[in-house]
């Protein structure tokens, strides 16, 4: 009998439902290292399906303005990658269904070891890594090390990506493929339907796994725009800047701090249900 992963899972389970995945980001200790948990048990209630956590990092490359400060105020509070895999083993004590996938840099794994991380990942019952800055030349060590502890290999792929880029891609990769939408860091503006539709028609005659959309949704149009094109759309900057917003503006109490947040990811969820 196969196991199927969480992920490969609830992907099934939203194409027998007609439904496409809502993938919501969030930077693991921001604002404060008590809010993540919680801030991932609400994601769930306001419909995400799979869950993006951000591991802290200090030269995040791929991320815009909002989430390049959320990385520096965890790392001011001092969040390591055993925090953020701390976290998902106490979001596990209620939640055993919701795929967590850690998205980040090579760096900390590599200081902890991959064999450590996966293991240890693995335990707390993280279910895949999206690493933004490995080559996957580079990674094919850590992807089966990661693979022998059940935990699945994220893969971006870009508007610059060429057609033979695109197939090796899809040969490694495994869990789901992530499409950057614009050439650009996390929460540009500038998102082009039609090129995103051409992109995708050419990825899915290299693959059969789920190709979710990220960078430049913002908002329930942006998501209604794109979801018909893909199996999962993927929204970070929003959620985190209204989650900063409401600390900033001195809101302590943890719900009162999420509820912007979740009504945005509410609305998203009915939007991209209409499609």
């Amino acid at each position: 009998m196969i196991h199927l992963s969480r992920i490969a899972t609830r992907f099934t389970q939203l194409q027998q439902a007609q439904r496409k995945a809502l993938i919501p980001y969030l930077v693991a200790g921001d604002p404060r290292q008590e809010v993540t948990v919680p801030a991932m048990h609400a994601m769930v209630a306001a419909g995400a399906d799979i869950i993006e956590l951000g591991v802290p990092f200090s030269d995040p490359m791929a991320e815009g303005p909002v989430i390049q400060l959320a990385h520096e105020r965890a790392l001011e509070h001092g969040v390591s990658l055993r925090d953020v895999i701390a976290m998902v083993a106490q979001f596990r004590q209620r939640d055993s269904d919701t795929p967590v996938v850690l998205m980040g840099y090579a760096n900390p794994v590599e200081v902890m070891g991959p064999g450590v991380f996966a293991e240890l990942a693995s335990d707390a019952g993280v279910d895949a890594l999206l690493t933004v800055d490995l080559p996957p030349e580079e990674g094919c060590e850590a992807r089966q090390i990661l693979a022998s502890h059940g935990i699945d290999t994220i893969l971006l792929l870009a508007p610059t990506t060429t057609e033979a880029r695109v197939e090796y891609l899809c040969k490694h990769a495994s869990g789901y493929l992530y499409y950057v939408s614009l050439k650009g860091v996390t929460g540009a503006s500038h998102l082009d339907v039609n090129s995103v539709r051409d992109k995708l028609a050419l990825i899915r005659q290299y693959t059969d796994l789920p190709v979710t959309v990220g960078f430049g949704i913002r908002d329930a149009d942006s998501a209604r725009a794109i979801a018909p094109l893909c199996d999962g759309v993927v929204v970070g900057s929003a959620l985190v800047d209204s989650v900063s917003r409401q600390a900033s503006a001195g809101v302590t109490e943890i719900q009162a701090m999420l509820d912007p947040m979740t009504g945005l990811l509410s609305a998203i969820r009915s939007a991209i249900d209409t499609v």
